[in-house]
């Protein structure tokens, strides 16, 4: 068989997607907006946006966009956290038929100056915990409209405003910030309930969002992804749950545990967008480190799907709380943005009964490409099959396809695979093979049913709690400061994240120490791409045309 892993995927689950109901995103969760109109779709802080509130939020949101003269295809950047403001705006977008820009809140102004100027974002809505970041770039990025948002907008008045006091003045959790050319959140969708809404007719090769990623250069790429591979996407993850949620009562409403950030690639297709095709309802996590909240969100009402990364799992199943929490309506516990590892998976299962279905994706492919089957009980280390209307090959350096059991690198070709990256035709054109296949940059081995291994990565990417970290770009900044001559960053195992950063630092002035190369990294990068060790060196080991040799350093 071309594709073995068919005859091993569980009963009912096709090889192929059927036609497809859509064209667009659009459709999609406009047709969830009629069907599921009283369920709730967001719960947060104990407010309910129920589908038919979302529905009209979002058309008043995309009204103002409209009225404030942006256009069809213009890009709109959201920089906040799991609140009800990002499903509202992301809706919004979309229906005035403008693109989506994920934008991680935890940005330094350096990282939203590039991807702000990238992608020529016109608009950008931002919460106000973040907004001074964007005072410190304000002059040199181009958009026109920036709404700030308070956490506690869209709850019930009154603690909507103790919520915003308490973040404001006894937590200390919002820097103050000008930025005089901005409107509220509040103001501008009040504002909005007057404007009037024009349908936009979108198509399926439109493009629905820019997820940016970083590249082997060290710069950030805008991954573009069409309404296609999104909605491809939903209905190919909604196939392979199947099995485990076909025997849910119709009179229950799916629940998920949404901790995962929704401008993550993971989050933002299968929290948010798969979840509202089926009439579900996301638990909004605004903060999935805060340990203590999440299993007291997990105990305030029953929930039945819980993607997460590795390192959520794990924090979550040591902690004593957890065995208080009642798993008995947990059906589907998905691992993805990192490697679940095998004593993460033991102990969830052991701890919730729901064993953790590895799966595998990239931002290029929006995200999910394979998982393993949602009925197995058992960890196999694979990241699975892939799934319905996906191909996956192990390629050599030249695109050839290796056989069965040779390493090479892993290669995908599918509906939801990225129609390339956002004004960067060379870097797209080096990422797809001659017959199309897209270069992961992973290293796998295929077994002879089909799954993948993931055995190694061709590029020298760092993965951090299942974000990516590019050494490049670490070893770029770090280089700018005085004092430093060279710089090279590798990864090391780390318990709670996966994998930590390490810096080896060559230096010719001897006032530069670890702390002060860890104050520099503390401004100018995220918190998970700054170093966790520091070594000093009298020199990096290079080859002979001057490369430094990463592979050197790292641990034997």
């Amino acid at each position: 068989m071309s594709k073995p892993w068919v005859q091993h995927y569980p009963e009912g689950v096709p090889a192929e997607l059927p036609e497809i109901p859509y064209t667009s995103l659009i459709e999609l969760f406009e047709e969830s907006f009629r069907r599921y109109a009283d369920r709730p779709a967001f719960k947060f802080m104990g407010m309910k946006l129920s589908y038919s509130e979302l529905d009209k939020a979002s058309r008043q949101f995309a009204a103002y966009l409209q009225a404030s003269g942006l256009k069809p295809g213009d890009r709109v950047a959201l920089m906040m956290p799991n609140v009800p403001q990002y499903p509202v705006a992301v809706a919004g977008v979309l229906r005035a038929g403008m693109v989506v820009v994920n934008t991680n809140p935890l940005y330094t102004p350096r990282e939203l100056t590039h991807q702000l100027k990238d992608s020529g974002a016109k608009a950008i809505v931002i919460l106000e915990n973040m907004a001074k970041t964007l005072e410190k770039c304000r002059k040199d990025v181009p958009v026109e409209k920036i709404i700030v948002a308070s956490v506690g907008d869209m709850l019930p008045t009154i603690k909507g405003a103790i919520v915003n006091f308490v973040l404001r003045n006894i937590k200390k959790m919002v820097p103050a910030y000008s930025l005089p050319d901005s409107e509220r959140w509040n103001a501008v969708m009040r504002s909005a309930s007057s404007k009037s809404f024009q349908p936009v007719k979108v198509s399926f090769d439109d493009i629905a969002a820019l997820q940016y990623t970083g590249g082997t250069t060290g710069v950030s790429k805008g991954c573009i992804l069409t309404h296609r591979n999104i909605v491809s996407n939903v209905l190919q993850s909604e196939l392979w749950h199947e099995p485990a949620v076909k025997d849910l009562p119709e009179s229950v409403q799916a629940n998920t545990i949404c901790a995962l950030p929704l401008y993550h690639i993971f989050g933002f297709t299968v929290n948010m967008m798969l979840s509202m095709r089926q009439g579900g309802c996301n638990i909004l996590i605004i903060n999935p480190r805060d340990i203590p909240a999440v299993i007291k969100d997990l105990k305030a009402q029953p929930f039945h799907l819980f993607p997460a990364v590795n390192t959520l799992f794990g924090a979550i199943a040591r902690h004593p709380d957890a065995k208080t929490v009642d798993w008995s309506s947990l059906r589907i516990s998905v691992g993805g943005g990192m490697a679940v590892q095998a004593a993460t998976a033991k102990l969830w299962l052991d701890v919730t009964g729901c064993p953790i279905c590895q799966g595998y994706g990239l931002s290029e492919t929006s995200p999910v490409a394979c998982c393993n089957p949602v009925t197995t009980r058992e960890y196999t280390g694979t990241i699975g099959y892939p799934l319905p209307s996906t191909d996956c090959v192990i390629l050599d350096d030249d695109g050839n396809h290796l056989p069965i059991g040779e390493r090479g690198e892993l290669g995908i070709k599918g509906p939801q695979v990225t129609a390339g990256y956002w004004n960067r035709p060379e870097d797209t054109a080096k990422s797809f093979t001659a017959d199309g296949y897209f270069r992961t940059g992973d290293i796998a081995v295929m077994d002879e049913a089909g799954a993948a291994t993931i055995v190694d990565r061709k590029k020298d990417m760092i993965n951090v709690s299942g974000f990516n970290v590019y050494p490049n770009e670490i070893e770029e900044i770090v280089t700018r400061m005085p004092g430093v001559v060279e710089a090279a960053a590798i990864g090391i195992p780390d318990d709670n994240s996966g994998e930590a950063v390490k810096l080896f630092v060559v230096a010719n002035d001897s006032s530069v120490t670890a702390e002060s190369v860890k104050a520099f990294c503390r401004e100018n990068l995220t918190g998970y791409k700054r170093p966790k060790e520091i070594e000093f060196r009298d020199e990096l080991p290079k080859t002979n045309v001057g490369k430094v040799l990463r592979r050197e350093l790292r641990p034997s």
